[in-house]
């Protein structure tokens, strides 16, 4: 079978993890990465061997040799780069979101089925064993018709607030994972939304227009309820929780940990601090989203989260920022 050789447009953190994951599959070559700060990959990249390196992604895209590129640049230039790749022919994986707009978003899934390629979002908590195994459960009907969908995720602290200016917000940024989450748990679409949110852990965010506290409440279209909670800072570590509840059946996930030993003495019961952050938590989750990827491409499997699963995120982080600015539930229509 013929190697898959990939560019990787954007060399920050989410670029290197990516990298760093795909130089280790023996069916792909890592040809090419682009970023416009260069002078900050030329040595890393040396050492991971990384054949070329170039400030314009143009070179990668237009490279007949490229069969597929990761966008892993800032969201405001997703679109324009995905559109560009489809064009050229290139399968395309994208980290999320696809962009901020929702119009442009749907640009970018009309020009992506026109071209005929692959297009995978980067929903990587899909590819997690735990959610993944109580996915496949729910949809077995293991704990019958769900009922109550519950997640909880909080970052061990809120990232540089020049971040988190130019992120889209809470709602954009960190819960379109939720989103993404909810959905996929509950096997069913998101039909209405009701959001409260407050400036609790870092004044400096509140300045730049955003929240760092969170709760949705989620209608689905099969009936279920569902609740997220977001937090930019949990003071123990990156709390990544999930519970299902159906009405034959239960099904939750607890945080994963370094290691399951839990001493028990007259002082108390001591674990493991939860894994710090989600390079750590979803190391394995990234290894296998790019594998599933891989696999589309070379066996024709059909894709876990394509485009529309980032569209349909997308909404319900729109929608959940309304909500919050206009203090009221609102409808998403189909």
């Amino acid at each position: 079978m013929k190697n898959t050789t990939i560019g990787i447009i954007g060399a920050g953190r989410i670029g290197r993890l990516h990298a760093e994951n795909i130089i280790h599959f023996s069916n792909v070559r890592l040809k090419s990465i682009s970023d416009i700060f260069i002078d900050d990959v030329i040595d890393w990249a040396k050492e991971i061997r990384i054949e070329q390196v170039v400030t314009n992604y143009e070179y990668i895209i237009k490279d007949e040799e490229i069969d597929a590129v990761f966008v892993c640049s800032p969201t405001n230039t997703h679109a324009e780069i995905i559109i560009e790749a489809a064009k050229n022919g290139k399968h395309i994986f994208c980290e999320k979101p696809i962009s901020f707009s929702i119009d442009e978003t749907k640009e970018v899934l009309n020009a992506v089925e026109k071209a005929g390629v692959k297009f995978q979002v980067g929903f990587n908590r899909r590819f997690d064993r735990n959610f993944l195994r109580i996915h496949e459960s729910v949809k077995k009907g293991v704990i019958g018709n769900p009922h109550v969908i519950k997640i909880t995720s909080r970052d061990p602290e809120p990232p540089p607030v020049e971040y988190i200016r130019g992120s889209g917000g809470l709602f954009f940024d960190m819960a379109i994972h939720d989103f993404d989450m909810a959905r996929y748990l509950a096997n069913s679409e998101v039909v209405e939304v009701f959001a409260v949110g407050a400036n609790l852990v870092d004044p400096a965010i509140g300045e730049v227009g955003d929240i760092d506290t969170a709760i949705t409440t989620l209608t689905f279209e099969n009936g279920a309820i569902g609740v997220i909670d977001n937090s930019r800072k949990a003071v123990y570590g990156y709390d990544q929780r999930v519970e299902v509840f159906g009405d034959k059946g239960n099904l939750t996930c607890e945080n994963d940990r370094p290691t399951t030993v839990e001493l028990s003495t007259s002082d108390g019961v001591h674990k493991d601090k939860l894994k710090h952050f989600f390079l750590e938590r979803y190391k394995d989750a990234y290894i296998t989203e790019t594998q599933a990827f891989i696999d589309s491409i070379q066996n024709g499997t059909p894709l876990l989260c394509d485009g529309n699963d980032g569209l349909r995120a997308e909404i319900i982080a729109k929608a959940a920022k309304q909500s919050y600015q206009k203090g009221r539930p609102i409808k998403i229509n189909n």
